[in-house]
């Protein structure tokens, strides 16, 4: 990413590229289910809205069992889905090979387009190639920004994790914040790294970091309790998701800490914990747009040639911080699981 596009990324206002907004009309809705196994949305041609020939996107993300971010990431989909005249096939798998193999799935079904989240990149590279040596258009979201032009996608739709990262950090030293703890729930999440290094990178205090297995919340819990009773200096404890903080609440409490906790990423409960001041502040990256663009554009690439950002420039959904100042203007949104 060039140095214009990160300075216009610090204001942290969610920035859309103009070409993406302008395709955004009012959304329809749809299901479908996921896990590991690629299972289809509603396949009824006549949820969709457009008149173009049905087609069929394959959604593949590196989700883990529970994770309720990637609810957010679906809905925003499926509406698209079924604007668009669109089957959708979800899948998921939080281990790289395995997500590896459901894009070859994808590819093998020969879909017309795919979307897939590039947290482990380079186990991707090669199944990427596949897809784009069978003509299958591919773009990315969430994760992967710094990939996503080597690995030759077509558009990319997500955050600058280092840039939200930094900008976290700048927001603890206005907290009275001097020594953090970087929860990371998944080795070897690329981006995940990435903020608990951009949080480094500008916070004034002392950064450690502690690795928690994320699909074992008992687990996260204990090993974050444990971390605070070991260590009574610690001031606060930033999460990098929203089940990982609203857990993080419950280790401060039973560890008997006045550690304030902070994070990444938004659900319903998070906007609550907000609200009631048991989480600081949270930064939103906007999933549903990141799942709603990602799907639309294919449409738009297959009917009308569009792509934005000239596929050399990502769309950017975030960074923005809701905390008690503004958390009344997003919990409406949160409700509808559009936040």
């Amino acid at each position: 990413m060039d140095r214009s596009s990160r300075s216009r990324s610090r204001g942290l206002a969610p920035a859309v590229a103009v070409a993406a907004a302008a395709a955004l009309t009012l959304a329809g809705c749809s299901s479908s289910s996921g896990g590991k196994k690629a299972e289809e949305g509603a396949a009824d041609a006549s949820a969709g809205k457009a008149g173009t020939p049905r087609m069929t996107v394959a959604l593949v993300t590196h989700q883990a069992p529970g994770d309720t971010f990637w609810d957010t990431v679906r809905k925003g989909a499926q509406a698209a889905a079924a604007k668009d005249n669109i089957k959708l096939v979800y899948s998921a798998d939080p281990n790289a090979g395995s997500q590896a193999n459901l894009v070859q799935n994808a590819v093998d079904q020969k879909v017309d387009g795919i979307a897939v989240t590039l947290a482990k990149p380079d186990a991707l590279k090669s199944v990427i190639g596949k897809a784009k040596q069978a003509g299958i258009p591919v773009v990315g979201l969430n994760s992967g920004l710094a990939d996503w032009k080597k690995l030759g996608l077509l558009e990319f739709f997500g955050q600058d994790e280092s840039v939200a990262g930094e900008a976290f950090g700048e927001k603890l030293n206005t907290t009275g914040a001097k020594k953090i703890v970087c929860v990371i729930h998944e080795q070897g999440n690329v981006g995940l790294t990435q903020r608990c290094d951009g949080v480094k990178k500008t916070f004034k205090g002392t950064t450690d970091t502690l690795y928690v297995n994320g699909t074992d919340m008992p687990s996260v819990k204990s090993t974050i309790t444990a971390k605070l009773k070991q260590d009574h200096s610690l001031d606060t404890v930033v999460t990098l998701g929203a089940p990982i903080a609203l857990t993080a609440t419950q280790s401060v409490g039973d560890a008997g800490s006045k550690a304030k906790v902070a994070t990444f990423d938004l659900n319903g409960q998070l906007v609550k914990a907000v609200r009631s001041g048991s989480i600081q502040f949270a930064v939103d990256q906007q999933p549903y747009l990141q799942g709603y663009l990602a799907v639309d554009s294919l449409w738009l690439y297959k009917n009308n040639g569009n792509y934005s950002g000239g596929g050399v420039q990502p769309v950017l959904t975030g960074p923005a911080f809701v905390d008690r100042s503004n958390v009344d203007e997003v919990a409406g949104f949160a409700a509808k699981g559009t936040r």
